[in-house]
């Protein structure tokens, strides 16, 4: 059976004019697919077996490519959306007819020039669509270890938990929202550190690094804000942690930890109203 939306090898079974027809090895021909003649090598010939991939084409007949497209059924990439129109968004992955993203298949409204993470799957009505519901597609194998730095795409933020990440377009993970001392926007690229993984195998990252490095991160930015306002800022380890946060986009744990190491070397003089650098 010719499948939609795979790679497969078929087998050449009839040229003409306009391109040569395949069929899967040893059937009965009943079902066959063009490869256009442009996307054929010239020394194509009868019983050739060529590695195909297959999808539909504007008139919704199932149509083979030679070309290397970038998604294939059940996988995850992330790609460009070219135009949005009334059924949906289409995405440009390569090939003469572009991969629909329904509205109904999309975590967020998207735009034209976003580059979204999908997947790709069959509709009822047997077209290939693209989904950004990516979660039950995501893998929970991967060989990441605790403290091993990973890189994936923002896929999701759900208030009550945090940033859902794909770990290399393949591993599921989540920033839990205790993590989160930034902004996030859905479609960042993040470089985060694993902090566990999970009975089922799922990761938890953080974007910040270990603590006694992050300490000394943490005391340089502290120290940067300083000197730029002039020595003085409001701010001491009595302060409400919203405003630690919104200031330094830090924990106010992580925020005093940082204050006693410059307090500890010297850097600073800790006072009612606020921390100076020490003179």
């Amino acid at each position: 059976m010719i499948e939609l939306g795979k790679y497969q090898t078929l087998e050449v079974i009839k040229k003409t004019d306009f391109g040569f027809y395949l069929s899967k090895p040893g059937s009965d021909n009943n079902q066959r697919v063009l490869l256009p003649i442009k996307e054929a090598g010239e020394d194509t010939k009868l019983n050739d077996k060529i590695n195909v991939f297959i999808y539909k084409d504007s008139e919704d007949r199932e149509i083979a490519t030679t070309s290397s497209v970038p998604l294939t059924l059940g996988g995850l990439a992330t790609l460009k959306v070219k135009e949005v129109t009334n059924i949906g968004a289409f995405l440009d992955w390569g090939l003469m007819k572009d991969l629909l993203l329904p509205f109904k298949e999309q975590t967020y409204t998207v735009e034209e020039g976003d580059s979204v993470l999908v997947s790709l799957y069959v509709d009822k009505s047997n077209r290939l669509c693209a989904t950004m519901k990516v979660y039950d597609y995501l893998l929970a194998d991967s060989k990441y270890q605790k403290e091993d730095l990973v890189t994936g795409v923002i896929y999701d933020i759900i208030d009550a938990f945090g940033a859902f990440v794909a770990v290399d377009n393949l591993y599921s993970a989540l920033i839990p929202n205790k993590e989160i001392f930034k902004p996030l926007n859905i479609g960042n690229t993040i470089t985060a550190r694993v902090v566990e993984v999970r009975k089922d195998g799922k990761l938890t990252l953080s974007l910040r690094e270990k603590s006694h490095l992050q300490i000394d991160s943490d005391a340089d930015l502290i120290l940067n804000e300083l000197k730029e306002a002039g020595g003085f800022l409001p701010y001491h380890d009595k302060s409400d942690a919203k405003e630690i946060q919104t200031k330094f986009m830090i924990s106010k744990n992580a925020f005093k930890r940082a204050l006693g190491r410059l307090y500890k070397d010297g850097s600073i003089t800790i006072l009612e109203d606020g921390i100076s650098l020490k003179k």
